[in-house]
């Protein structure tokens, strides 16, 4: 599953991966959780689009939003079928941007949190679905969850489950609900290819929701800077030129 994830990117740098006309200013985020807000791009009129949705979907159908259980990820092999997802998969597919996502481990009774991420450093997309929820009132509620599928070789020592990571150049095959069916766009959902993500482990800070903080990311052990050493009394310093009064490039 993918239970918290990172948008950590310049926002101009996601315009111009996902091609949406909107121009958002947004802080980076370290520790993105359900029920928080989160960002998709979707189609509307044959146009990309920024949104902002709850995270955790909540179909059209249910009654009593109080009640019914929070949809944060929705397994690829069955989002066709399974009434929670299926109209969403034939009309309401999206992309998710993220840096990367958590993690976490089993080791005895504890769990070990890693950070996974592009190892070329750039942003990814994630297959999302999104719906919206009409009140009896008559207020609306839009929300979204991530789509999942087998880990890859490099995540399964990890976890055994991982977000479908859709690749730039099938964007439009995933987003496009008029012209390609929800059978066609399900061949996307596949474990990532090896050797596009990267994986170490993190402290277990990530695991309070209110830690928000580029340190979440600094791997566990890592070796600190070494002290620069002041010079022996074997080393020779060298002076300081008297200045000419010429002024100089370098």
């Amino acid at each position: 599953m993918c239970g918290r994830y990172t948008v950590i990117s310049n926002p101009e740098a996601l315009r111009a991966l996902f091609g949406y006309e909107e121009q958002p200013n947004f802080p980076p985020r370290y520790n993105i959780a359900p029920t928080q807000p989160i960002a998709i791009v979707r189609l509307v009129d044959g146009k990309r689009r920024f949104a902002l949705v709850r995270w955790g979907l909540l179909p059209s159908w249910v009654k009593n939003p109080k009640t019914f259980t929070l949809l944060i990820n929705a397994r690829g092999e069955t989002v066709c079928d399974k009434p929670a997802y299926r109209a969403a998969m034939k009309r309401r597919r999206c992309l998710i941007p993220a840096d990367g996502f958590y993690e976490w481990q089993k080791a005895g009774d504890r769990k070990r949190p890693f950070y996974v991420h592009a190892a070329s450093g750039e942003p990814l997309a994630f297959a999302g679905l999104w719906e919206t929820w009409e009140g009896p009132n008559g207020e609306e509620l839009e929300t979204g969850t991530i789509v999942t599928t087998a880990a890859n070789g490099t995540l399964n020592p990890v976890h055994e489950r991982m977000p479908v990571i859709v690749p730039r150049e099938a964007f439009d095959l995933w987003l496009n609900c008029t012209d390609v069916d929800a059978k066609t766009a399900e061949a996307l959902i596949a474990p990532a290819p090896e050797g596009l993500l990267e994986a170490y482990e993190i402290s277990t800070a990530v695991n309070r929701t209110a830690n928000d903080n580029p340190k979440l990311l600094e791997p566990v052990g890592a070796a600190p800077p070494e002290p620069v050493k002041p010079p022996t009394s074997r080393t020779r310093v060298k002076r300081a030129k008297k200045d000419s009064g010429q002024g100089a490039l370098f």
